[in-house]
Order: C-alpha cells, then structure tokens, then sequence
C-alpha cells in the first residue's frame, strides 16, 4: 500500500492527537478501554505504545516516545546480581 505523503502525515497527526489523549485522561480511558476489549491484558497503556510505534513507523517522530520508554523500563529494572565467582579448580597432587 502505498500513501501520499499528506496523507502519511495527517494519519501520524491524528496517532499523536490520541495519544496525547489516552496520556491526558489516562484513568477514565484506560477503564473505558479494558471494558470495551473485555481483556486486562490491553489498556490504555499498550494502546498508547502502539499508537507511538504506528507513529514512528509512519515516520511521524523520532521514536523518541517508543525508545524513551522502552529505556525508562530497562531503567527502573532491579539490576541484575552479579554471578557469584567460581572457586579455582582443585589440584590433586599424585
């Protein structure tokens, strides 16, 4: 499929304008989306990510929105506890 370029830019306007939204009134929505999908699995917070890389997929940002966040998650992870050392091997002496 192939877009006009105005259109390709009018599409990620409008995927920014909703996302913008779902962020602004993010309780409301997010209860409103989880009830019309009748999953838990999918709120407004999958919604926004997917609108984001629709977005960086269009070519409408920078994908600073989708990375940024990605990077924040890494970010906040526990870090990871380093392996504990392994002991010398044992020599046997004949």
């Amino acid at each position: 499929m192939t877009l006009d370029p105005a259109d390709t830019a009018e599409l990620a306007e409008l995927l920014q304008f909703l996302a913008g939204w779902l962020t602004t009134h993010h309780t409301p929505l997010d209860a409103s989306l989880r009830a019309f999908v009748g999953n838990d699995a999918y709120g407004a917070q999958h919604l926004r990510a997917d609108l984001d890389r629709f977005t960086f997929l269009l070519g409408g940002n920078d994908g600073e929105q989708l990375f940024g966040l990605l990077q924040r998650q890494r970010a906040t992870r526990r870090p990871r506890r380093p392996d504990k050392p392994k002991p010398p091997p044992t020599v046997i002496a004949h």
